[in-house]
């Protein structure tokens, strides 16, 4: 079983379901239990597609994807969501590339020591994120001030907002629901050449 509730089979697909299946399919032509487990309800399967992709994919973006693959990784750590955590942990490491230890990278976010590894902009935005996650009461003006005093502008602190938002909806709906990667293609870029 890939989740605790039903999930509708692309057979299964009234016209409704199979438009928002289609919005929802990925560069595999599969469409991942993430997205399916909204298969009961299209409007809400589709609203998660377009927020997705707006806090991930959209061409307006400006920090490095790997960073953003990062965040999202972290972000589904400090929430123990091993569905989101395997996509785009997956995704991070393979747009390091050879740039990053990404092994030292993994263990540091693990341990919640982000600052083993880096430093800078890189290091505030998941500290920021972490604070995000964890105590989203807390937050206060200095938080993104501190994140304007190492370089970034008011686009980028959106950009990594929203993906902090995204993620903790997203891990709270995948481990509220027991969703599990059973069937699905792990990670955006798998089988891609190098």
């Amino acid at each position: 079983m890939s989740a605790w509730i039903k999930m509708l089979s692309d057979d299964e697909a009234d016209a409704e379901l199979r438009d928002a299946l289609a919005l929802a399919r990925t560069p595999h032509g599969t469409v991942d239990n993430v997205m399916r487990v909204h298969s009961l309800r299209p409007g809400s399967l589709r609203g998660h597609v377009m927020l997705y992709r707006a806090a991930l994919h959209d061409e307006a973006n400006t920090l490095p994807p790997w960073l953003q693959e990062t965040i999202s990784a972290y972000v589904s750590i400090l929430n123990r969501c091993d569905y989101s955590l395997a996509n785009h942990w997956a995704n991070a490491r393979h747009l390091m590339g050879d740039d990053f230890d990404a092994d030292a990278v993994e263990q540091s976010l693990r341990a919640r020591r982000p600052e083993a590894v880096f430093a800078g902009r890189e290091l505030a935005l998941l500290e920021y994120a972490a604070k995000l996650t964890l105590t989203p009461g807390d937050m206060a003006q200095a938080d993104v001030e501190t994140l304007r005093a190492q370089g970034l502008d008011d686009g980028e602190i959106l950009e990594a907002n929203q993906i902090v938002c995204y993620f903790n909806y997203v891990n709270r709906c995948l481990n509220g629901l027991g969703v599990t990667t059973d069937g699905d293609i792990v990670g955006y870029y798998a089988g891609e050449d190098d």
